[in-house]
């Protein structure tokens, strides 16, 4: 049952076996003027909340206590022992939900440290209602994703965002730099390191003096001066130039540079966010990348849901992408939404975004959008499935497993079994969507029972 309290209205559940010293710590918690109230156990709330215990509490209805209510207070959440934590559990409780665990007595002020907190999050929470006006979708990977772009735009530390091509890295770098609170905060300076050049020693980072290369025919600022005061995004930073990565260090290690050209040390002061598609600790391993200046850039590391993990949330990037394209509030068929949510996209949510122009611009009228807006060329297509997933190569897999003994039935049960692990194991589990995928019935998933006699010998010979 949940419990709606005003948001500035504390909770508590107590696990703890002495009730003695609970009842002053309530006592203090209210005498400070923070509202706080007892939740039953079969009530949950939306609102911040504690979760008391001692060291003759029961772990597991500790744990099961935070499991139960994490998802509702969306990470607002405190475990606090009375006495003292067994060692070791701090660190299940945090991953049970909770968002911090200290003991009362071992902190100087308690109640101020809970008044922060209160008012961090009240902040936090204006700040993701925001967030998810801009960044669309609803889904549980998503909207942690949102919860640590917020927490990241409150502090002024070097910012990593990792994710594949076309996930949003540059449009959660500018709502990053929109939040930022800094006193007369300057631009957004954006550089591709894709495009820069070795042989001209980083101008478009650094500047440079007139006549310090071929076609220098006027001084000129880099991108490092543009953004003193404001904010530096260096995307795809994973291609930056190995001889320039020693240049970059210096600049966030002293905040000094020097243009091409020049003798002259000049300061800037930024803050720094950088975006990858590429795994930089493993280019750090192969020697691609420093790994001083790996270090350097990782304040924050977020990490951006490629769309085919957040499948959820394809319907309503849907509807906001058409509202931006089309203009008008027209009804979406539900076979499209379907579709739409079944295929693949390797650009993510730029390539869905595309989709859904083109599907815009095919549209007739004030109907609905249904599957005839779709562009013949997005469509499945089903006429050459045997070149789609490669001909020769299924007839090498085919002919292997005959020669091994096997009948049609045995091929047919073969390609049934792989068929439905393969979209279980895409749709993390969810039986509806794998059905959905399959074109069957989600009964018939249900009863599917995983064999390795089957599946295993034969998914290296494909």
């Amino acid at each position: 049952m949940l419990n709606k309290l005003a948001k500035d209205e504390l909770w508590f559940k107590s696990f703890c076996q002495t009730s003695s010293l609970l009842a002053e710590v309530i006592h203090t918690i209210a005498q400070s003027g923070i509202k706080i109230q007892a939740l039953h156990f079969q009530e949950t709330a939306t609102s911040p909340g504690i979760i008391f215990f001692d060291s003759h509490a029961k772990k597991a209805a500790v744990l099961e206590g935070i499991l139960e209510q994490a998802p509702f207070c969306e990470q607002q959440l405190i475990a606090i022992s009375l006495d003292v934590i067994p060692n070791g559990f701090s660190w299940q409780l945090l991953s049970a939900g909770a968002s911090d665990v200290f003991m009362w007595n071992s902190v100087e002020n308690p109640v101020q440290v809970l008044a922060a907190r209160l008012s961090y999050w009240d902040k936090a929470d204006k700040q993701l209602q925001y967030l998810q006006s801009k960044l669309i979708g609803k889904s549980n990977i998503w909207q942690a994703a949102l919860r640590q772009i917020s927490d990241m735009a409150a502090t002024d530390c070097p910012i990593l965002i990792l994710g594949e091509s076309g996930t949003g890295k540059e449009l959660v770098t500018k709502e990053i730099h929109h939040l930022d609170t800094r006193k007369d905060k300057q631009d957004l300076v954006v550089v591709d390191c894709t495009t820069i050049v070795p042989s001209l020693s980083g101008s478009e980072l650094f500047g440079h003096e007139r006549g310090a290369f071929t076609n220098a025919i006027s001084t000129r600022d880099g991108a490092i001066s543009l953004a003193n005061g404001g904010t530096l995004f260096l995307d795809e930073l994973g291609d930056l130039p190995a001889a320039l990565q020693p240049e970059l260090l210096r600049v966030l290690q002293e905040g000094t540079y020097k243009r091409v050209g020049s003798n002259t040390w000049r300061k800037a002061h930024f803050r720094l966010i950088s975006a990858t598609n590429r795994d930089l600790a493993e280019e750090v391993k192969i020697g691609n990348f420093r790994q001083d200046l790996f270090y350097r850039i990782s304040g924050w590391v977020c990490h951006l849901p490629a769309l085919r993990e957040r499948r959820e949330d394809i319907p309503l990037l849907v509807d906001y992408f058409l509202k931006k394209v089309h203009k008008k509030n027209q009804p979406v068929a539900p076979e499209v939404y379907q579709y739409l949510s079944a295929r693949d996209y390797p650009g993510n949510v730029r390539e869905l975004q595309q989709l859904v122009s083109r599907i815009a611009n095919k549209h007739i009228g004030e109907g609905p959008f249904t599957v005839g807006d779709i562009p013949e060329a997005d469509r499945p297509h089903f006429q050459n499935r045997e070149s789609f997933f490669g001909k020769e190569e299924l007839a090498q897999a085919v002919k292997r497993m005959i020669y091994a003994g096997l009948s049609l039935k045995d091929l047919k049960e073969i390609v049934t079994n792989i068929a439905k692990e393969v979209a279980i194991d895409d749709e993390h589990g969810n039986l509806k969507q794998a059905a959905q995928k399959l074109g069957c019935s989600e009964r018939i998933l249900q009863m599917h029972k995983k064999t390795d006699i089957y599946i295993n010998p034969y998914l290296k010979i494909c």
